[in-house]
Parts: C-alpha cells; structure tokens; sequence
C-alpha cells in the first residue's frame, strides 16, 4: 500500500529552529513548507493545503494566536491541525492556546521526538480505509472525510472536537473518565488538563445540542465522566434549525 506523504506547514522565526525541524521532520518522512515570518502565513497554508500546521506564538510581524484565530475561521483551513511552538509556558498561555483552536501546545526547549510524537498523535484516524459514517439523531460523522453534518447540513468542528466526537459516537452508552478522554484524544504527550476536556466537551456542546445546558447527545455522569447517547432524538438540532460544522483534521 502505498503511503501518502503528510505535508506541514511550519511557520518559525528562529533560523537555526526552523532548519533544524525542517531536517528532522523531512528525515521523518513529512514534506514541510514554511516562513520565519507570520506575514502571510494564512496565505501560505492555504496555498499549500497542509494536513498540519506547526506555528510559533511569538513572531516579529505577527501574533501566533492571532493567525490561530484566522485559520480557524478560514473556510479552507479549519479542519487543519495546529500545534504551537513556544516559549509561553504559564497554564493560562496554554489554556488561552487551545481556547483558541489549537489542538497541541509544546513549550520550547522541547525535545524533536516529542514533537513528532504529537504530530503523529494528530494524524490518527486519518487512514486510508473505507468511508465510514456515525449516525445517530440527525447527527452523521463521517470518518473518512472528516466531515460532521447536523439534518444534512455541514458544521465547523476543529481536528480536536472531531476527535473527541468521534471517539464518543463510535462507544455509544460507555462513560469515560476525563483522564480516558485525555489518553485518547491528546495521547499521553499532552500539555493540557482535566479541564481541558471540560472546555472541549462544552463547545461541542454549544455546535451540537440544541441546548447545550441541557445536552442529548453527550451527557455528563456525576462524579464519573462522559457519554454519548445513541438514543438521542431526530428533534436534537441546534437552534431548532438543522446547525453546520466541518471538521478540522
């Protein structure tokens, strides 16, 4: 079988960093492209179309959170993983980071082989199988194309949230513990917390439920966790209008 090559998107002002990821990360086998630059950068991934975005936060032209923010709104980049490259270390910097849409925070100095660890971590799922749909209540995911539908119409989910709501609907009724949810979705190289889930959990929420205080699809079990109920009804739907979200993976 052939493999396809991941091809990512580095944006890193530090000339010796950004050779250096660029020689172990073509070494690796990913195809990478960048700037030591933010100016541009939104222009820059969308010409290339990566599957990942590598992106440092403190650049000299530009915000790192603020092209974050752009490429989540970007109708042909919100599917695209990000991960922050930075010296911002404090859990608010990191909280504020994945807030944003990041689906990795790693703080420098950071060894390279964590780093392409992470990267892996967020390329799995994304084989090359056959297409395979979820459903359940008007909602349908589907795995292949990395694409969730609400009454047919397409929402905005980031490569996180698609995840986390693939992994709940593919075990309909079982309750995870957040630390479960943490394994699985982050993986066990994660700088993120308990808390983390919480707000994920929350703004899916708020794309999925229609009342996202009082949710069908994803309940909370006191004192244990998580669950996604299959029995959720049709009548589910955000808004009382079928709601729209594409994936960013």
């Amino acid at each position: 079988m052939t493999t396809i090559m991941k091809k990512i998107v580095l944006i890193e002002d530090d000339a010796d960093l950004f050779a250096l990821l660029k020689y172990n990360l073509e070494k690796e086998g990913f195809q990478l492209v960048g700037s030591q630059t933010g100016k541009g950068a939104i222009e820059l991934a969308r010409r290339e179309k990566p599957d990942l975005i590598l992106l440092d936060i403190m650049l000299p032209d530009s915000d790192g959170l603020d092209i974050c923010k752009g490429i989540r709104n970007h109708s042909e980049l919100a599917h695209v993983p990000v991960i922050f490259l930075t010296a911002r270390a404090s859990e608010t910097d990191r909280i504020v980071g994945l807030e944003l849409g990041a689906n990795d925070y790693i703080v420098k100095p950071f060894f390279i082989r964590e780093l392409i660890a992470r990267i892996k971590i967020q390329f799995r799922g994304q084989n090359t199988g056959p297409s395979k749909t979820l459903r359940s209540g008007g909602l349908e995911l589907d795995k292949s194309s990395c694409r969730v539908n609400l009454r047919g119409q397409e929402l905005s989910l980031t490569a996180t949230e698609f995840r986390l709501l693939e992994f709940l609907m593919s075990r309909p009724g079982v309750v995870f513990s957040r630390e479960q949810l943490l394994d699985a979705v982050w993986g066990h190289d994660r700088a993120v917390t308990d808390r983390t889930v919480d707000v994920y959990i929350l703004r899916l929420r708020q794309k999925i439920e229609q009342d996202a205080t009082n949710p069908a699809f994803i309940r909370s079990v006191r004192g244990f966790g998580y669950s996604f109920d299959k029995s959720a009804p049709e009548t589910a739907v955000v808004g009382g209008e079928a709601g729209s979200a594409t994936a960013r993976v």
